[in-house]
């Protein structure tokens, strides 16, 4: 039995070997993307100057909506606790398109994006640099499929391997030449990364096949739709950085972010493949035209700067012109945000994030790992009153699972120590193909099994 399992592990490393590699190379590099991406960014995701107090997010919102081309609207709004942080404005088109605003004057420090390096990796990750729908995708597909295999009967081989005892092929010996060492780097690298490369590939699967994603979420008892996904959430990509909007209560606006977004990600994280991917294939065609209009104009529509450093509608946008301050106040739909997020925050002053939209709210409080885990709130528009209450706990069992298959991909369900060993669990995973192929090769080479070439 211990043939068929060396035969099967060495039959499936070497032609999909080299795409592990780059797999779990390009995942590991945007497990801190978030971080990264705020150190080179502090112009994006930082504030100038910390004052007094943030304008009343209905002006914010107004000022934010006369800066964007006709064909674009503001649709949610992300606030962060931290007074240093910008808040991020969730934009209509294009899609999972987003700013990011200064809440002190009203000024979009620019808009959210990948940072070249991460959207490559990103690009690379999910699709090999293909299309998310191209051949792309179903080879990191069938990669991820190979892996769980290679594992296994890696797994296997070990365990069955009487010549030499268990704990001894659990160290690495840094002494006794490069031969002993990628031996031991490749038997013991693999056993001490098995489980998290096993969790990082099974949940990874979802996003390349329906059949296994239908087949995963139904032994946890949960029905999916045609093409669904599970993305990252709002503040999955609002805290990633991966440039995909946000979401507000339980409308999924936000895409990837990590996600993410996948913030990371991603993208969960952070629609369609909804693991924080930005407009790929089709969706870039769609999206073109709009694009355009948005990168074009500068996010200040034909609007000109104010005294305070925001923007005023330099023509009239929605038929707003020849309307009093008091008129335009009523006819705003961000006009009960301020008193919403009031409302909110004071019930929860130690909040993680609050995320408001047309009608709906949600509040992420302090304690909770993962930014899907937020209390949702609905309010009438009109009076600016709270209608429903619906906390995390009693919400659809469907969600929960979907944002912990996104939570244990990227790593963050434990926090920092979880998302580290993520990391170096995924490095290993990127050198056990390339140890593999030196013993392999030195094999041929030798043309016979070196004693420190045999699991």
């Amino acid at each position: 039995m211990k043939k068929v399992f060396r035969k099967l592990h060495l039959w499936l490393s070497v032609p999909f070997g080299i795409f592990i590699t780059l797999i779990c190379f390009s995942g590991s590099m945007l497990v801190f993307e978030k971080e990264i991406s705020e150190s080179c960014r502090r112009d994006l995701y930082f504030v100038r100057e910390v004052r007094e107090k943030p304008l009343p997010i209905d002006r914010l919102m107004e000022r934010v909506a006369a800066s964007l081309p006709d064909s674009v609207s503001a649709t949610s709004l992300t606030v962060s606790p931290d007074p240093e942080r910008t808040w991020q404005v969730a934009l209509s088109q294009p899609r999972r398109a987003s700013l990011y605003v200064d809440p002190y004057t009203g000024e979009v420090t620019g808009r959210s994006e990948r940072l070249p390096f991460f959207d490559t990796m990103f690009h690379l990750h999910r699709w090999m640099m293909g299309s998310s729908s191209g051949f792309g995708k179903l080879l990191v597909g069938l990669s991820t499929l190979a892996l769980v295999l290679i594992l296994v009967t890696g797994l296997l081989m070990w365990l069955t391997n009487r010549n030499k005892p268990l704990a001894k092929s659990l160290k690495i010996s840094f002494t006794k030449g490069w031969p002993r060492f990628w031996h031991d780097l490749h038997v013991a690298g693999g056993i001490y990364a098995t489980v998290f490369l096993l969790a990082l590939a099974l949940t990874g699967l979802t996003w390349s096949f329906s059949w296994y994603r239908n087949g995963f979420y139904r032994t946890f008892g949960v029905e999916t739709s045609a093409g669904g996904g599970h993305g990252p959430s709002a503040g999955e990509q609002s805290a990633n950085g991966r440039g995909e909007r946000a979401v507000s209560g339980d409308r999924a606006v936000a895409g990837d972010r990590a996600s993410g977004r996948d913030g990371r990600g991603e993208r969960t994280a952070r629609g369609g493949d909804e693991d924080g991917a930005r407009r790929s294939g089709r969706a870039d065609a769609a999206d073109t035209t709009a694009t355009r209009r948005f990168r074009g104009e500068g996010f200040r529509g034909e609007g000109a700067r104010d005294d305070e450093g925001g923007y005023r509608g330099g023509r009239s946008r929605r038929g707003e012109r020849g309307e009093g301050r008091e008129d335009r106040a009523r006819r705003s739909p961000y006009r009960h945000w301020q008193s919403i997020y009031e409302q909110l925050a004071q019930e929860h002053p130690a909040y993680r994030q609050i995320t408001l939209s047309d009608g709906s709210a949600s509040v992420v409080p302090a304690g909770r790992r993962s930014l899907r885990a937020g209390d949702r709130f609905e309010f009438d528009a009109r009076s600016g009153r709270i209608t429903a209450t619906q906390p995390y706990a009693g919400q659809d069992r469907s969600a929960k699972v979907r944002g912990g298959v996104y939570t244990v991909h990227v790593g963050s369900w434990g926090g920092l120590l979880t998302r580290i060993l993520t990391l170096l669990a995924a490095l290993l995973g990127a050198t056990l193909p390339l140890t593999g192929y030196y013993l392999w090769i030195r094999r041929l080479v030798k043309g016979h099994a070196h004693p420190h070439d045999k699991a």
